[in-house]
């Protein structure tokens, strides 16, 4: 009788996606061990926490620093102060000039709940230094169906960011080059092509390609708004002369309502923020204390470039015009129409288009997290040599493209449905941290669970503000998206329990006995491949049984005569059954026999042993017919057969090795 022992629920070996900081535990959540302590740090024979100190681990060439990561997880954050400020002026250009007073004391509203998020994604790293973020905090501490709605709002997030930040970029492009509009789609792709690229090499080579550019947008920013702030008025409107203004006239007022939907627009300047704390695993060691440094900076350099860019729009009166973006306006009013202008609208776009790389850094691994949880293939939890999560990447990549495609490149069209999965995200992650504290009540605690508290507050009646405002703009997609993504994750889950059940998975099996084996090897003509065949099959089997598959047609009758007449004069002690068959068919004739051959022997374990060759060069593999693929395909559909392929390697000279 098996035994039972204790095991965690997978129907498999699970992926590799531990790290050299803290081994994920049994569950895959990326939450605290038993042991660790609250700030992230483990407890005896643990790695080293935030205060102590690390040993350089064996693949840290492949991990993040700090100022990488800033480059690789943060872009998403940095470029959306590209989109957040037009968001806001776009919605109050409804109430006139009057209207687009509002914009700083909005942006400050945003700035404030900036801060609140930065300090509370400290915790959340320290608090679980496997990463998953939102996912891995509400799987401990709010229950595995809570975890899975923010999976999924931050997996729309990460998505839809790739989208909107390539078409943002291009956006920037076309309006310092109006003759490309007509092409946004295609260079849209091209873009996603570029980043999907990099990103396959690791996840510090994408870091390393985007530095520069980075720091010469934020260079950039900086200096605009330094230069703006000096200027009595703008150095120059060419950009927005001959294009229609879309500010409204005799506007008086200015309602909650509207500075609501301001604010709710804004606040897609606060997407990214989460991604340092969803990729925790991917910084070198000590990992947190880099991650925290990561977060902190990321905070204060948006904070400071959404406030600048805000006040200069006030110091300007700009006034959004149809065809041209708002910080198109500002570079020009700030650095007049040169080619400091024309250094911002390249860095601008550049990064935007970049930005992208903040999802391909935090969506592979927060689906490892979920793939290590059976909630989605295991595929997705596997790791390459570079620490990159190749299958996720590449997902990522081809959902993106779709939505590129659907939107025509039109950032107009994908911006209604942004923020909102990110704040349904950040929500759950504030209540879950509260949790996390009054569990823990580690020194200070109250103070931190009231800074997550009141995030969550924040986050939630912005979560409500941006679903209400946006909603018949295209927010339904989402509010409809994300149970059905709910759904799916629980139908894999669902799978795996079945498939675990069927491998009594969690039970020490019965020793292992020894069956009379039987070895059946198909052949068509002699050859040395034929002869490596029998040689394995003779190693592997007590019989060994030849079979070839004849069909009585003229054009086939000396082929099969040829191959009976060689064998008996190779005579290799292997008897050669033939199969003959009505139709053209290949392996349905074998996998009849072998499950006949079952049926009269049913103690016996049977091994289909297909031989193949192997050839020099990948595009020889188009010279080959196939028939081995056709006959493994028959017997796993129609038998309980083992299959065996047998490579035979063929050598670059055309000598076999």
């Amino acid at each position: 009788m098996a035994r039972e022992f204790p095991h965690d629920g997978r129907p498999e070996e699970p992926p590799d996606t531990g790290t050299a900081t803290v081994g994920i535990r049994p569950g895959g959540t990326g939450g605290s061990r038993p042991g660790d302590r609250v700030d992230g740090s483990p407890g005896p024979g643990g790695v080293p926490g935030p205060g102590g100190t690390a040993t350089e681990e064996p693949d840290a060439r492949h991990r993040l620093t700090a100022l990488q990561g800033l480059a690789a997880l943060s872009l998403d954050a940095m470029a959306s102060v590209a989109y957040g400020p037009e968001s806001i002026v776009l919605v109050l250009a409804a109430a006139g000039s009057y209207g687009l007073g509002f914009t700083l004391p909005v942006t400050l509203a945003i700035a404030a709940l900036l801060a609140v998020l930065v300090a509370s994604y400290r915790q959340v790293i320290a608090a679980f230094p496997n990463g998953g973020g939102s996912y891995a905090v509400a799987r401990t501490h709010l229950g595995r169906r809570t975890a899975l709605v923010a999976a999924a709002s931050l997996v729309l997030d990460y998505v839809l960011n790739v989208a909107v930040s390539v078409t943002a970029g291009v956006a920037a492009l076309t309006s310092a080059f109006p003759a490309l509009y007509g092409d946004r789609t295609v260079l849209c792709l091209a873009v996603l092509l570029l980043i999907t690229g990099i990103n396959l090499r690791g996840i510090v080579d994408s870091a390393k390609a985007f530095l520069v550019p980075t720091a010469v947008f934020i260079g950039a920013i900086l200096a605009m708004v330094v230069v703006g702030l000096f200027r009595a008025g703008p150095a120059s409107t060419l950009t927005a002369d001959g294009h229609a203004s879309v500010l409204a006239g005799h506007a008086t007022a200015v309602g909650a309502l509207l500075l609501l939907k301001a604010f709710a627009s804004g606040c897609s300047a606060l997407t990214g923020v989460e991604a340092v704390a969803n990729a925790v695993p991917s910084f070198r060691a000590p990992a947190v204390r880099r991650a925290q440094h990561t977060e902190v900076a990321l905070g204060a350099l948006l904070g400071v470039m959404l406030i600048g860019l805000s006040v200069l729009i006030g110091r300007f009166h700009l006034q959004p015009v149809a065809g041209v973006t708002v910080l198109a306006q500002l570079a020009d009013a700030s650095f007049g129409h040169n080619g400091a202008f024309y250094v911002v609208q390249f860095a601008t776009m550049v990064l935007l288009a970049l930005a992208a790389n903040t999802s391909f850094g935090g969506l592979p691994v927060l689906m490892g997290l979920l793939a290590r949880d059976n909630h989605l293939p295991h595929v997705f939890g596997l790791k390459a040599d570079r620490q990159v999560h190749r299958h996720g990447v590449l997902a990522l990549a081809a959902v993106a493209a779709a939505l590129l495609v659907f939107s025509g490149g039109d950032v107009n069209t994908l911006v209604p449905l942004f923020a909102i999965g990110v704040f349904v995200g950040f929500t759950l992650c504030q209540i879950g941290m509260v949790r996390h504290w009054r569990l823990h009540r580690s020194p200070g605690w109250r103070g931190k669970a009231l800074l997550n508290g009141f995030g969550a507050l924040l986050t939630g009646v912005s979560a409500v503000v941006v679903t209400a405002t946006k909603f018949t703009e295209g927010a339904w997609l989402l509010v409809v998206a994300l149970p059905l993504l709910v759904l799916a994750f629980e139908a894999v889950h669902r799978a795996y329990d079945r498939i675990g059940v069927r491998l009594d998975l969690g039970r020490i099996p019965e020793p292992p006995r020894r069956a009379r084996s039987l070895v059946i090897v198909p052949v068509s003509h002699l050859s040395r491949l034929t002869c490596e065949a029998l040689n394995a099959a003779v190693s592997l089997g007590d019989e060994v049984i030849a079979v070839t598959v004849t069909h009585d047609t003229p054009e086939d009758r000396p082929a099969t005569e040829a191959l009976r007449r060689d064998w008996e004069l190779w005579n290799p002690g292997v008897e050669l059954l033939e199969l003959p068959s009505a139709t053209r068919s290949l392996g349905r004739p074998i996998a009849a026999y072998v499950t006949g051959l079952t049926a009269r022997r049913p103690g016996t374990r049977i091994t289909v042993l297909i031989p193949e060759a192997e050839p020099a060069h990948l595009w020889q593999r188009l010279l080959q017919n196939q028939r081995g693929a056709v006959v493994a395909h028959a017997v796993r559909r129609d038998t309980d057969a083992v299959i065996c392929r047998l490579r035979f390697r063929l050598a670059a000279g055309g000598r076999a090795r």
